[in-house]
């Protein structure tokens, strides 16, 4: 497969987020630390959550030389709580930690399910709740929700996964219908699969779920949908969480913006 180029830089959206605050959630790797850094690039001062301390501090010292800073804040997010006091004060709020099991419904065992949706569905709704009273009265705030293209279609063995993600989509409709009148927009952003290391997972249990080597995977489930026949990279789906923060994307809100080669398209 051709690897992709259009990544961060000279073609990257014109984002100022100076004197702004950014919190994004499983911030250590994939998709979370490609948004932080982005944010960070745009001037922001980013709050990197995740409960994964040497990928935080990894990030932190990617982020040397940026506009603006990254905090890395040491949070699970079962702890509704904390992720909830985490979020006061932001005015870009990125809900995007997840993770994922690939089971038949009658082997899906029930606390991982109920894991799944605190995480990816309880703990976003938390942090809204947390973030919107700064952004009401400044009037102005993003939230931008990683969602996926599961928010939107369903695949067999992901039960959890897929009720997070269409869960997530009908919570950020929500918080764009009442936060219109704020000056706050809620969008999702959708992407197919993504080159991460939770995709990389799903290979390997995908594999065991079929009995099917990995690579017969990719070509035949992960991509079997995609008219583009690659896996999304990190860096794209932060510059789509990017341009919903910019003042040309003032008027999207309440949609999801989707990442998927043309997955839904058919």
């Amino acid at each position: 497969m051709t690897a992709p180029s259009p990544l961060p830089g000279p073609h990257a959206s014109a984002l100022d987020l100076g004197g702004r605050t950014a919190l994004v959630t499983g911030a250590a790797n994939g998709i979370g630390r490609a948004c932080a850094l982005r944010l960070a690039a745009a001037g922001a001062k980013v709050r990197a959550v995740d409960r994964d301390a040497a990928g935080l501090e990894a990030l932190a010292g990617q982020s040397h030389g940026l506009a603006g800073t990254v905090e890395p804040v040491l949070l699970d997010l079962t702890d509704l709580d904390a992720a909830e006091q985490a979020a006061a004060g932001t005015d870009v709020l990125v809900n995007n930690a997840g993770l994922q099991m690939v089971r038949p419904l009658e082997q899906f065992p029930p606390e991982v399910f109920h894991t799944v949706l605190t995480v990816m569905l309880e703990a976003p709704f938390r942090l809204i709740r947390g973030a919107l009273p700064h952004m009401y009265g400044q009037g102005w705030g993003r939230v931008v929700n990683v969602s996926s293209v599961h928010g939107l279609r369903a695949s067999a063995f992901k039960s959890a996964y897929v009720a997070a993600k269409h869960g997530l989509e009908g919570l950020s409709k929500t918080a764009a219908l009442e936060g219109a009148p704020h000056g706050v927009t809620s969008n999702c952003v959708n992407p197919a699969y993504v080159r991460t290391a939770l995709v990389e997972k799903q290979l390997a249990d995908q594999a065991r779920a079929h009995g099917i080597p990995p690579q017969r995977v990719l070509t035949e489930i992960l991509l079997r949908d995609s008219a583009v026949k690659r896996l999304i990279e990190p860096e794209e789906v932060a510059e789509a969480v990017a341009y919903l923060c910019t003042p040309q994307a003032a008027f999207i809100t309440g949609t999801s913006l989707t990442l998927d080669g043309g997955w839904t398209a058919h």
